[in-house]
Order: structure tokens, then sequence, then C-alpha cells
């Protein structure tokens, strides 16, 4: 069975390197929201896009995760179906961190991820200074919880 075990904090990108590798776009749309059903087509800043299909458990630090390569023609299509409930994103990878600048109705919002081995694994030391808040067990900041989001506002972060 794969397994998702991650944590998740807020960015500041003020304090963000201003000299970092490009990231590619996530366009991810919802099927369903429990479980979690995510098509995701991926598009690098050079090369092809390609699409992936997700499904994810419950839980927030720790789940199941299943993740399969779709033709990009049926991911575009299933994306099609998700309606509004669609995000857009710019992810680059910095070290193990994946940070995350929404885009669309999204903008302003900053995140990163780490994906960790165990869920007692320590994370690497020292933390990054554009990392602020830890937001792992908030379900606000799940993918699947922003998609059902008219729009992100800062006063979330309350």
């Amino acid at each position: 069975m794969g397994l998702e075990i991650e944590r998740r904090y807020l960015v500041d990108p003020a304090r963000l390197p201003a000299r970092r590798p490009k990231g590619e776009r996530l366009d991810q749309g919802f099927l369903s929201l429990e479980p979690v059903v995510r098509v995701r087509i991926v598009t690098p800043p050079k090369g092809k896009a390609h699409a992936l299909l997700t499904v994810k458990g419950r839980g927030l630090r720790v789940r199941a995760e299943f993740e399969y390569p779709i033709p990009l023609a049926d991911g575009r299509a299933m994306l099609a179906l998700c309606g509004t409930l669609q995000i857009s994103k710019i992810r680059t990878r910095l070290g193990p961190w994946e940070i995350d600048e929404y885009l669309g109705r999204h903008k302003g919002l900053w995140t990163a991820e780490i994906e960790l081995p165990s869920a007692r694994a320590p994370l690497p030391k020292p933390l990054p200074a554009w990392l602020t808040r830890e937001v792992t067990e908030d379900p606000r900041f799940t993918n699947a919880r922003l998609a059902t989001m008219k729009r992100w506002h800062p006063k979330a972060l309350r």
C-alpha cells in the first residue's frame, strides 16, 4: 500500500531565495473529496506535460496514497469534469522542500511541504527561515479543501 507522510507549513515568500529553480505548473481537480480522488496535469518549465490520477485516504500527516500516470488527454477530460473543484499552483523544489505558490483565486497563498520516511522522522535542521507556521494538522490548508473555497483570504490564517 502507498503511504504519504508529510508536514506542511506556510511560507513567507519575501524570505525565499531570490534565485531559485523554475517551478512546474500543477493544475489539479478533485473528482471526489472523500476519499480524495485527484487528477493533476503537470507542466514542467521545459518538456512535455503529463497527467496523474491520485487516490488519497483519510488523514493529514499520514495517509494512504495511490498515484498512477494516465494519458494526458484523459487527464484533461477528467479535469474538465471537476468543475470549480480545481486549483492551480507553481511548485518549486528547494532541497527536500516543495514550495507551492498558488494561482488564480488562491493568489497570495504559499505553502511548503516535506515528505518524510516515517511519522517519527525528524525534520531537517535548521528549518528554513522562509517557513512560518506549521499547518499540517489544519484541514483548511489541504488542496482538496482549498479547491472548495471561492477564494483564499489571509484571514484564513487566524
